[in-house]
Parts: structure tokens; C-alpha cells; sequence
């Protein structure tokens, strides 16, 4: 079994694309008007419009509903890309701190409200427990 993506359900489909592409520099595919994937090297992750629900069952997901998941990204410098992306994120959660485990991380909140992890293993153990999985 192969983790293909996670999927965030949206009311507004373009806002919330620009977003994750500014937040994770690739530009999305567009196999359909109300679906989106942003493909990285480790994960994908697929934003469907509030519209494609019913083909899953409906009222299966609601959109902006979400207080339970985090969407995280391993990145490489966690103080550049705060840097970077400090003027675009209208929600901090966390500025760059180092963690009880070992990564440095900050988290925003996506324009639907949805909770994003960018973290960074600096200590020698997380540094360690990392190494061998997708290069972030």
C-alpha cells in the first residue's frame, strides 16, 4: 500500500491554490475545473472543490470544518522560509520554535482555517530518526 495524498475540501478552489503554491513553491495540476494536486516528491496534496462532495457521499466532508489534522512539510531552512512567507500568512499559529522532539517549527493557518506544520529536524536525534525518508 502506497500513501497517494490528502485532500483538503474547499468552497473556493483558486484562493486556496495560489496559496499552497506560494506556501510550497509548485504549481498545481488541474485535471478538472474543481480538483487540484500539487505534486511534491514525498506526498501530493489535492484540494477539491466543496462542489465534488456528493460524488463521495453527501455531506461526506465539509469545507473550512477542519480542527483535528495538521498538514506538515519537512523543509530544509525553517528561519528562510519564515522569512519568506511571514508577509503572505495572515494566520500564525507558531513562530519558529524548536520542539520537545527535536524539530524547529512554525505553523499557520491556511486561508480555510486548515492547521500547516513546516518543521525542520535539528537535533541529532530528529536529525537521525529523519534520514532515510524523502528528501523534504
Amino acid at each position: 500500500m502506497n500513501f497517494a495524498s490528502v485532500r483538503i475540501i474547499t468552497d473556493d478552489l483558486d484562493r486556496l491554490v495560489k496559496f499552497y503554491e506560494k506556501v510550497l513553491s509548485v504549481s498545481a495540476e488541474r485535471p478538472a475545473p474543481v480538483f487540484a494536486e500539487l505534486v511534491l516528491k514525498s506526498c501530493t496534496l489535492a484540494i477539491g472543490h466543496s462542489q465534488t462532495v456528493p460524488l463521495f457521499g453527501t455531506g461526506s466532508a465539509i469545507a473550512a470544518s477542519n480542527h483535528t489534522v495538521i498538514i506538515e512539510f519537512q523543509i530544509h531552512n525553517i528561519d528562510a522560509e519564515y522569512e519568506r512567507l511571514k508577509p503572505f500568512i495572515d494566520e500564525w499559529v507558531k513562530e519558529p520554535t524548536t520542539m520537545p522532539w527535536g524539530n524547529r517549527a512554525m505553523l499557520f493557518r491556511d486561508p480555510d482555517g486548515n492547521l500547516v506544520n513546516l518543521f525542520e529536524p535539528v537535533t541529532e536525534e530528529a536529525i537521525k530518526r529523519f534520514s532515510g525518508r524523502v528528501d523534504g
